[in-house]
């Protein structure tokens, strides 16, 4: 009985040699929705389609302005936070505003290997500057736009997740279609 005994056991560890084989790195399987837009209410100075996907809501920042609102996307824990100013056809406002706006873009220069910068043309007759920051940054898309006379309008997409930016490649990709539809679409009021 022994024999026996010794042969199964060298059978079991003979037989159980694993051929393992390393499994590739895997990323969250995301599920985008189709693109469709509404528009936000008459009570703010500017007009603009953002997705149907997320929820138009107040601003809650510490300083939280009249007209300031986020654009929230649930499903994918996302969060576009407009700012708004007025001009009022004052010149030193305007140069602050754009001076703000690109003292917090390049704030992320640390963190950032890449910081790319488009001047794109609206239907409105404006120009936006639309900035990608690439790397392990807190805000992957910025943008600003005005009319140089009455409107400035800032936005910033962040995440409220600690899922790396490589992951969130999709998504970061469909929220900034939604966003230049967005600056297409946009009217001062």
């Amino acid at each position: 009985m022994s024999r026996y005994f010794i042969y199964t056991l060298i059978f079991i560890f003979c037989a159980c040699t694993p051929d393992y084989l390393p499994k590739p790195k895997g990323y969250n399987r995301i599920e985008l929705p189709p693109f469709a837009y509404q528009q936000t209410p008459d009570s703010l100075p500017y007009a603009f389609e953002y997705s149907q996907h997320a929820k138009l809501l107040d601003d809650t920042t510490w300083i939280s302005e009249r007209y300031w609102v986020d654009i929230y996307y649930p499903e994918m824990e996302a969060n576009i936070q407009i700012t708004y100013k007025p001009v009022l056809s004052l010149d030193s406002l305007l140069k602050g505003y754009y001076s703000d706006a690109y003292k917090l873009t390049f704030q992320h220069n640390v963190k950032a290997y890449a910081i790319d910068e488009k001047i794109i043309e609206l239907p409105n007759g404006n120009f936006a500057s639309v900035t990608d920051l690439e790397g392990e940054v807190p805000t992957q898309f910025q943008f600003h736009v005005s009319d140089s006379v009455d409107h400035f309008l800032r936005g910033a997409l962040y995440f409220e997740t600690a899922t790396q930016n490589d992951s969130l490649q999709p998504v970061i990709d469909y929220i900034k279609t939604d966003i230049l539809h967005m600056l297409q679409s946009l009217e001062w009021n």
